[in-house]
């Protein structure tokens, strides 16, 4: 494995999010902040405890999910859009290096930034309820997890995407829709039954429900299967990834 090309791919990555600072990591953290302060101390010191956890912290995990997921997703498709939209994809596929290697370079730096922001927000989330978080290293397990397979996810869609329009898609128009209601604001037990079962479908429930759980160890659903999700979505990415290095598909269109 040639370390070197995943290195400066890497930190080519990592250092056009230092050129884009405000864009990269503050408007994310400051839109999250938002939420702490309507959600968490305005509208949350009004709301009862769900599950015995006072609605602000109850809300954190998945405000911090609903970052995490749109960030990697935005980063690891950016991050081979553009050399596709500017030519210089050529440049890559023309060299002596691996298209594993290429992805681990892409993949590796859009998972470090969203942990970066997502940790930031965790840090900025004390400042506005109280927060603990009962399994540390289950909670960095998931976020570390998350990242990973959505920033596979989000290179699929940099693959794939034919302009700006399609590359903001995703994360604009889908996951947003799919975090709100996939219990990042309530449990999913306070539904009727009919929409308890439409819930279960929605895929972002299990990732926010096993990261709730390291928090307070309060879930809407068992966090092995929560656990055993994220497994499948990450071998789904992988397999597509694979069908796609294997065909070539679009990686010179």
């Amino acid at each position: 494995m040639n370390v070197e090309a995943i290195k400066a791919i890497y930190f080519y990555e990592m250092a056009r999010t230092r050129r884009t600072l405000l864009q990269s990591v503050v408007s994310p953290v400051v839109s999250t902040a938002l939420y702490f302060i309507v959600f968490g101390a305005a509208v949350g010191s009004r709301m009862q405890e769900i599950g015995g956890v006072a609605y602000g912290g109850f809300i954190t995990p998945g405000l911090i999910m609903l970052t995490l997921i749109s960030q990697c997703i935005m980063n690891g498709s950016s991050g081979i859009y553009f050399p596709k939209f500017t030519g210089t994809i050529y440049e890559v596929l023309s060299s002596p290096v691996a298209m594993t290697e290429v992805l681990i370079g892409y993949v590796g730096a859009a998972t470090t930034k969203g942990m970066i922001i997502g940790l930031i927000i965790l840090a900025t989330a004390a400042f506005f309820v109280d927060l603990s978080i009962a399994h540390p290293v289950l909670m960095l397990f998931f976020m570390l997890m998350t990242a990973v397979t959505f920033s596979l996810a989000g290179f699929i869609i940099g693959i794939w995407a034919k302009n700006f329009e399609q590359l903001s898609l995703v994360p604009m128009l889908v996951v947003p829709p799919l975090t709100f209601l996939g219990g990042t604001f309530y449990s999913v037990d306070v539904l009727p039954p009919f929409w308890q079962s439409v819930s279960h479908f929605n895929p972002v429930l299990y990732l926010v429900s096993g990261f709730r759980w390291s928090f307070f160890e309060v879930s809407d659903v068992d966090p092995l299967i929560s656990v055993l999700m994220i497994g499948v979505f990450l071998s789904l990415c992988l397999g597509f990834l694979s069908w796609i290095f294997r065909t070539g598909y679009k990686l010179r269109n």
